[in-house]
């Protein structure tokens, strides 16, 4: 196996996996406060390290049906949330929620932050 680089973040307000402590995202990152995953409360990221991501899928979420990949610590490989899939254009299922492709949801009980 190979060497494991990890990113370290910056400042106040990082969130990072519970189980192994490795950074995930800043609270800077945040675009929304108003989603919920399969375990809770979770919120939508502009920019997440340290992931690694699953295949994609389609996966009916409380919106609507998503293509979306999971996203699992790179460190530990504890699942952390998931990603919208970026879409072509003529795949796209809902015009109204094309702002959430590329961002990425972080579940609160899958985290521990770091103030």
């Amino acid at each position: 196996m190979g060497l494991l680089f990890v990113q370290r973040l910056d400042g106040d307000g990082v969130f990072k996996c519970r189980r192994c402590r490795v950074d995930a995202a800043s609270k800077d990152a945040i675009i929304s406060r108003d989603f919920y995953g399969r375990s809770g409360r979770a919120y939508l990221f502009d920019h997440v390290v340290n992931i690694c991501l699953g295949p994609n899928e389609d996966r009916y979420l409380i919106t609507g049906l998503h293509t979306v990949n999971d996203i699992y610590c790179s460190c530990c490989q504890q699942i952390l949330g998931w990603r919208y899939y970026v879409v072509p254009q003529e795949k796209a299922y809902d015009a109204s929620q094309k702002y959430k492709e590329g961002k990425f949801i972080l579940e609160r009980a899958r985290m521990w932050k770091d103030s």
